[in-house]
């Protein structure tokens, strides 16, 4: 495959920016990392992120807009600008790789994804989850119809930041579950499609005087179950417990850790249960280990080369208005 010329714009605190800029560079047999922007002022916001792009050609975003040996752009701004960048990228005709879930407007997501339509350019998200193995794996055996017919999905995303960070969640509609919970809409939008029921059930704990929504939750009702989504931003032990639950007629699947680390990789453990018998122990298996983001970048690289998106234009916008409407913002 001939390497993609590829540029990027934007880091933050939050974002994985700095994460996709060095999988990016990593990959050099898929890749020809071109340049970098940092836009609205991140140099100064962000010193410590901004050192791993040192050595690299920095650029303005009008540069890389303009250079049309460019064909890729991942934008990894703050999540409030991802939108307008990404508008700007797709104006330019460039094949375009965000971050999730994609700004806090859904007529400027519409748009982003009616230009990225019209120009038939490559267009994926930064749901690292997709290219978990275990979850890969869990949905293999959902599309053979292992698991039967799934009637309850139960997906965990807890985490532990500090107060500032709580106190940033407030910028965006339902907290937490906007920023980190959108990876368990997506996993259950995947798995079941669009529900008949949403009952938001975000709050604040108001731990440390913090008033944003830093506990995240979502029950999601179909015609045959309930499934939910839970996000916490203050609970101990809160990564490890990130998890995944299948429920289906004929067999569960269980993924618990989601992820762990093991120096910079990750793995996840999981384990299945097709018998009736209440008191069977669980086998516990473990996938190999992985880069976070690798499989991610390899993925948006094959689309760019022609290969057929599994999350297409219309999944992801009905994915975020699934997530807005979670959240409380529709």
């Amino acid at each position: 495959m001939q390497k993609i010329r590829v540029a990027q714009i934007g880091t933050s605190k939050m974002s994985h920016g700095n994460d996709i800029w060095q999988s990016l560079l990593r990959q050099s047999d898929i890749f020809e990392v071109v340049g970098y922007a940092f836009p609205e002022g991140e140099r100064e916001k962000f010193p410590k992120r901004a050192k791993a792009f040192d050595g690299y050609r920095e650029m303005t975003v009008e540069e890389i807009l303009a250079d049309p040996t460019i064909e890729a752009v991942a934008v990894e701004t703050e999540e409030i600008y991802l939108t307008k960048y990404a508008q700007m990228v797709a104006d330019a005709g460039k094949h375009l790789h965000m971050e999730k879930p994609g700004g806090t407007s859904l007529a400027d997501f519409e748009k982003l994804i009616e230009t990225l339509k019209a120009k038939k350019l490559a267009f994926t998200t930064g749901y690292m989850y997709r290219f978990n193995p275990a979850v890969q794996y869990a949905l293999k055996q959902v599309r053979e119809g292992k698991l039967g017919e799934i009637f309850s999905v139960e997906a965990q995303m807890n985490c532990m930041h500090d107060k500032e960070v709580r106190e940033w969640l407030s910028v965006f509609p339902g907290g937490i579950l906007f920023f980190l919970g959108c990876h368990l809409i997506d996993l259950i939008y995947t798995l079941q499609g669009e529900p008949s029921e949403i009952i938001p059930l975000s709050t604040s704990t108001g731990i440390g005087g913090v008033t944003s929504e830093d506990f995240g939750m979502v029950v999601l009702k179909y015609p045959n179950g309930v499934s939910f989504a839970k996000t916490t931003d203050n609970e101990y032990g809160g990564f490890l417990r990130r998890q995944l639950v299948i429920t289906g007629s004929l067999g569960t699947i269980e993924i618990r850790p989601l992820e762990a680390y093991t120096g910079s990789l990750l793995y996840a453990e999981y384990s299945e249960c097709y018998s009736t018998a209440w008191h069977k122990e669980r086998e516990v298996a473990r996938t190999q280990t992985v880069d976070r983001y690798d499989a991610m970048m390899q993925n948006f690289a094959q689309i760019v080369r022609g290969k057929e998106n599994p999350y297409p234009y219309e999944y992801e916008y009905n994915l975020y208005r699934l997530i807005l409407k979670c959240c409380g913002g529709l």
